[in-house]
């Protein structure tokens, strides 16, 4: 069994936030596939279905962001599961929006989401973070996390979410890597444009940079000429 925990905020009034494209992630997923009407249960909001021949849980916590780990851990410890049987999708501020990303384990990252999921279930879950870009300062943060997409973002938002949805069996199947390239191709980029800046092909760091600042020529007559000569030899004799 597989615990998928979309985190959010509960209400009308946060529905549209950033911070709250887990629940938006979850609501995709039940919409696209065959999942039980939304009961109440672990103090959150839960449906039950199966994904790849697996019975799958979605959660959505309804105990507000900063306490979200009360919630799923109610659920791992209810049906005797363990961290590696949870996969929690949230925003991150540190990829650009419609950025896909899937690790297991790792900090929180500020996220106090993520903090209450590690202080009750544990670290080891499966983390699918999706990018809602950085504001630029940490005076902008809090207003741009509880602040709405954008009628803008939504060219990249709903690919994203759809696709999610559509190979959501893929979470179950553990194809982290794949469903990270079928997202990217979603949202119009590629996997690897978020990775470390790639060297040019061929070409290491230090020539690179001896490149960048080639000498337009020696000197062919004078004391630094002579000196090469005889450090060198003549080349032309």
């Amino acid at each position: 069994m597989l615990i998928i925990a979309g985190l959010g905020n509960p209400g009308a009034k946060y529905a549209g936030n950033r911070h709250n494209i887990g629940f938006m992630a979850l609501d995709a997923i039940h919409r696209k596939n065959p999942f039980s009407p939304w009961s109440k249960k672990f103090k959150a909001e839960i449906s039950e279905g199966e994904l790849a021949g697996d019975k799958v849980l979605l959660v959505k916590p309804q105990t507000f962001m900063n306490l979200s780990g009360e919630s799923v851990g109610e659920a791992m410890r209810f049906y005797k599961l363990a961290p590696k049987d949870i996969v929690a999708i949230y925003d991150e501020l540190d990829l650009l929006p419609g950025k896909a990303r899937i690790k297991v384990g790792g900090g929180h990252g500020g996220h106090n989401g993520i903090k209450s999921l590690d202080a009750h279930c544990g670290k080891d879950y499966r983390r699918l973070r999706l990018g809602i870009g950085h504001p630029g300062t940490k005076e902008l943060v809090t207003n741009h996390v509880l602040g709405d997409f954008a009628k803008a973002d939504h060219i990249w938002l709903d690919p994203l979410l759809d696709e999610l949805a559509i190979h959501a069996d893929m979470l179950v199947r553990g194809e982290d890597s794949q469903l990270m390239n079928k997202l990217a191709l979603a949202t119009g980029s590629k996997p690897e444009e978020d990775k470390a800046t790639k060297k040019p092909a061929g070409q290491s760091h230090i020539r690179a940079a001896r490149n960048h600042a080639q000498p337009k020529a020696l000197p062919t007559s004078g004391p630094m000429a002579d000196m090469l000569k005889k450090l060198f030899g003549n080349k032309g004799d």
